[in-house]
């Protein structure tokens, strides 16, 4: 019992680990994509995509990040430990980050509060400027 006891104490703290940003990225996306309470069968295909195109990657491999993504977000509290992943990245890596969340935002044809608020908190979390955040936003708007 000692034993168990000293290797939870000793187990590495999961939301200290770093985190690759690529699961960042994906776990941020999945959990905007249900953020109104509901995955559009649109939605999920944008995450889908948006990942393969972004990150080259195929089904098989898109659908086990994704996985471990939804996994990620569910044991998560906040979106620290996925920005903070992503902070220390080229200023246009976090543009295509934002990009990529606004493409799964509109990819229903509806924009809720919600969804635009956590593109705006998480464009502020790993600074992105509130005009580039807007400008991707009719970018994608439009698209």
């Amino acid at each position: 019992m000692f034993d168990a006891l000293r290797s939870i104490f000793t187990r590495p703290d999961a939301t200290m680990l770093s985190m690759e940003p690529k699961l960042a990225v994906a776990a941020l996306l999945v959990h905007l994509a249900a953020i109104d309470g509901q995955v559009s069968e649109a939605e999920r295909d944008a995450l889908e995509g948006t990942l393969m195109d972004n990150y080259g990657l195929n089904e098989t491999e898109v659908r086990k990040l994704v996985e471990e993504a939804t996994r990620q977000d569910q044991e998560s509290v906040d979106f620290y430990r996925f920005t903070s992943a992503l902070s220390s990245l080229e200023n246009s890596e976090k543009l295509e980050i934002i990009r990529m969340m606004w493409q799964v935002v509109f990819a229903d044809s509806r924009n809720h509060e919600l969804e635009d608020n956590m593109v705006w908190r998480i464009a502020e979390l790993i600074g992105v400027s509130s005009r580039d955040r807007t400008v991707l936003r009719s970018q994608m708007a439009r698209a």
